[in-house]
């Protein structure tokens, strides 16, 4: 099994990812959200935490207009007795501290989601939680050939040092690009800290020799296994960095 990190490195355009598991310590849940992207708008964003919420907002807001700001700004982590994270406006809909299965919250909230208007690529809405009885999921919304919305949805359980890893597509650049397939991937959890991991990722993210830097921000949250109220959050946007 290959690290998060080394999967990583070997994606040239991951394009927008998360990944959840739990530490070695078998004490803390983690999260990391992490985002590259290609154009000037998708570049120009950086996370900025918000009470128990981690929102993408733009660093140009010039630059981020050219683009759409329905796909490019939304809450990526919402904090609290569970955890949502995805990539879309979508999180704000799923209720990850209701007690409800990790599956069927993922459900009742992507229910009136697609896949994104962004034609030609139709990029696949992912998505994850972490209830309160710490059962986790990962859900996956991307376009079937016919146009419909075909979805997949992944509970596994927590072990020691590791997880599973989704992103929006699966790594290479092609025109138009394709949507990530699949199951999730398997990965390890080897860092100590929330700042640990993040700066992990966001290194394991550089370009290649001679690439662009497509790099734009990561966010990881390390949060208690008893209860979720006692986390740990370390982001990291283009040369900044920050810890809560």
């Amino acid at each position: 099994m290959l690290t998060p990190w080394l999967l990583l490195s070997k994606m040239t355009y991951p394009g927008r990812l998360i990944a959840i598991g739990r530490d070695l310590s078998g004490l803390r849940n983690i999260v990391v959200y992490a985002i590259t992207g290609r154009s000037p708008s998708s570049q120009a964003r950086k996370l900025v935490p918000k009470s128990k919420a981690v929102w993408t907002e733009p660093t140009d807001p010039d630059i981020l207009k050219r683009g759409n700001p329905e796909l490019l700004v939304y809450p990526a982590l919402c904090l609290g007795k569970g955890i949502a994270v995805s990539n879309g406006r979508q999180t704000s809909d799923i209720d990850a501290s209701s007690g409800q299965s990790p599956v069927r919250a993922l459900e009742e909230g992507l229910q009136s989601w697609s896949f994104e208007p962004d034609a030609p690529i139709f990029t696949p809405r992912i998505s994850g939680c972490i209830v309160p009885s710490n059962r986790t999921a990962l859900s996956i919304v991307r376009r079937a050939p016919d146009g419909a919305s075909l979805r997949f949805y992944y509970e596994f359980p927590f072990i020691p040092g590791r997880g599973k890893l989704i992103s929006t597509y699966p790594g290479d650049i092609s025109n138009p690009l394709p949507s990530f397939e699949g199951d999730p991937l398997d990965v390890d959890f080897s860092e100590r800290t929330a700042a640990e991991t993040a700066e992990a990722v966001y290194n394991a993210l550089k370009p290649r020799e001679g690439g662009p830097d497509l790099r734009v921000a990561v966010a990881c949250v390390f949060a208690a296994v008893e209860d979720m109220v006692d986390w740990e959050l370390a982001i990291i946007n283009r040369e900044e960095r920050m810890s809560r």
